[in-house]
């Protein structure tokens, strides 16, 4: 799709070097572009938490280098209440949220889009995601990003067709080698920064210390699948399914030197179920059940059909029937045995490169 040389684009800009670039390319393209940052945490600076001061910096150096106006807007009150407390709720509930999911949905696409398209009157708001945006019959398809590793569209499937319109992604069609090549040939002083990883607002500071600031949660025994007590955990809270690392009880009672795993959390009894070995049945899932469902495309949508998902980040597509049980909810048919998939997050359905949607999941059947 072309745009007019005389649209007024708004970046929303990080500090990162994706949206950095972004905002140099729309402006290389003949754009009217403005950036905006927004902060959505109010950070604990005793506990250094949350580095958006830093960032701020990062992005006014930016914006000053390449000649562009800053718009700067605070909605920590909305992230809190719309993304924030939705986080806290999940994981009293024993599931293990996304709230970069929700963040894009409620925030960046919700309540940034509307200040940028109907309060600040922009023609389009675009930003770093890698992914793409191609129009098929005039209507837009959220694609994956040219860079594989670096893809995005998993986080982006709650935005829905309408607002596709408005939205850019400049860089969903680079590699990030690209994108730092060009951040050097123009100077920024960012074009070697470090992706940011894992949620904004906890920084540097370890997840379990982070939610024992809000939820309180109890120790209780680990036990194995045959019910025998062989440790303590510190709090379900700090457990996924499907976990290893940290569990707290090594090598304790292995006869067959295997690896313990997360099979399950039983929040009626404060108790933590693990099994030994990755292989093993009770870590491996044939189906599941997805809410709050959203289709961005209906493309090759019917009310049984094939195509491939992803139940977590950076994950395999995998095969599968799709089975829609009303229009906010479906049932996931593996066509193999799917290792860990964990109730909170999210299952995004595929149709080759295009990002069909995806939902919430809400239960998991196990193979056996």
């Amino acid at each position: 799709m072309k745009i007019k040389k005389n649209k007024k684009i708004i970046i929303a800009m990080s500090g990162g070097v994706d949206s950095s670039v972004s905002a140099y390319l729309l402006l290389q393209q003949g754009y009217i572009v403005e950036g905006i940052f927004m902060k959505n945490w109010e950070e604990d600076d005793n506990l250094n938490y949350c580095a958006s001061s830093k960032d701020l910096n990062d992005v006014r150096k930016i914006c000053k280098k390449i000649g562009i106006y800053l718009h700067e807007i605070n909605f920590s009150t909305e992230y809190w209440n719309h993304v924030f407390k939705d986080f806290l709720f999940q994981h009293k509930k024993g599931n293990t949220p996304n709230p970069d999911i929700l963040c894009n949905k409620k925030i960046k696409f919700g309540v940034l889009f509307n200040f940028v398209i109907y309060t600040l009157k922009a023609d389009y708001i675009a930003t770093g995601h890698y992914a793409q945006i191609k129009y098929l019959n005039g209507t837009p398809m959220l694609l994956r990003s040219k860079d594989t590793n670096k893809d995005q569209s998993y986080f982006l499937y709650t935005i829905n067709s309408n607002k596709l319109k408005k939205i850019l992604f400049p860089i969903g069609h680079l590699k990030k080698k690209t994108v730092r090549k060009i951040a050097k040939s123009i100077k920024l002083h960012n074009s070697e920064k470090k992706d940011s990883i894992g949620i904004c607002f906890i920084g540097p500071c370890k997840m379990s210390t982070f939610l024992s600031r809000f939820i309180y949660s109890r120790s209780g025994n680990i036990v194995t699948e045959y019910g025998y007590i062989i440790g303590i955990h510190n709090g379900l809270i700090n457990y996924t399914i499907g976990q290893r690392k940290g569990i707290g009880i090594g090598g304790k009672y292995d006869k067959i030197n295997k690896p313990w795993y997360v099979m399950k959390k039983n929040l009626m009894k404060n108790s933590l179920t693990v099994v030994q070995g990755y292989k093993n049945n009770k870590l491996f899932y044939k189906e599941l059940i997805a809410i709050n469902v959203n289709w961005i495309s209906k493309i090759n949508i019917s009310n049984n059909f094939f195509c491939t998902v992803k139940t977590r980040y950076r994950q395999k597509d995998i095969s599968c029937n799709i089975s829609v049980i009303n229009l906010y909810s479906v049932k996931v048919f593996f066509k193999k045995p799917v290792f860990a998939v964990t109730p909170g997050q999210s299952v995004v359905f595929y149709s080759e490169e295009i990002c069909l949607g995806g939902g919430i999941i809400n239960k998991a059947i196990l193979c056996n």
